[in-house]
């Protein structure tokens, strides 16, 4: 029987990283509770003194996991901000692709999503930061003329979490839909409604969100 503990010629970074990953899958699998530090350890084959030369206990592993996901949940929606100067007619484009990336780091991370958005208590102050931050962008960007100042920027905010929350759990995390089709949706129903163009007849100046 092969002896378990640091594999050989592994460095501790390695060890260390191959137990968060390991967590990660235990966790969304599981669940929390459910999660227990000797299966995490079976999984990584290390031993359970291995596992302490990293992290104090369960709640130690657990906790980086969903700081990790916040950061780059918080690092993602600041890079979508839209840049000053940028053409009408790139607008779309740019919005999508900050959208993708965002999604494509879900799909490509889907344990660590599943910790992030729905098995982590501190999941709704994340989604509230993002909210936050979303906030901050469109108001930014209404300020540079891109969006109508008329609008709702919160209630455009918390719709936009709630789409990429939902649609990640039903289109994304089971593969029905690539990230550039759901970003591209999600976009043009923000931008453009569900209405035949045909159709809207109102005032453009009576217009509310």
């Amino acid at each position: 029987m092969a002896e378990r503990g640091r594999p050989k010629g592994a460095n501790g970074e390695e060890s260390r990283a191959l137990l968060l990953k390991v967590a990660a899958n235990e966790f969304a699998q599981n669940g929390y509770h459910n999660t227990k530090v000797s299966s995490i350890v079976k999984g990584a084959n290390l031993s359970q003194p291995a596992f302490y030369l990293y992290f104090k206990n369960k709640e130690a592993i657990f906790e980086e996991l969903e700081d990790l996901f916040h950061l780059r949940m918080i690092e993602f929606t600041k890079k979508s901000r839209l840049e000053p100067n940028l053409q009408l007619s790139t607008l779309k484009e740019r919005i999508v692709y900050g959208l993708q990336n965002l999604l494509e780091y879900l799909a490509k991370n889907p344990d660590l999503t599943r910790i992030g958005f729905y098995i982590s208590t501190r999941a709704g102050e994340l989604k509230k930061q993002l909210v936050n931050e979303i906030k901050e962008n469109l108001d930014f960007e209404v300020s540079l003329g891109y969006f109508r100042k008329d609008v709702d920027t919160q209630m455009v905010a918390e719709s936009l979490i709630g789409m990429i929350e939902r649609l990640t759990f039903s289109q994304l995390l089971s593969k029905q839909k690539e990230p550039a089709q759901i970003a591209n949706n999600i976009v043009n129903l923000l931008l453009y409604g569900i209405l035949e163009t045909q159709l809207f007849l109102g005032d453009k100046n009576e217009q509310t969100w």
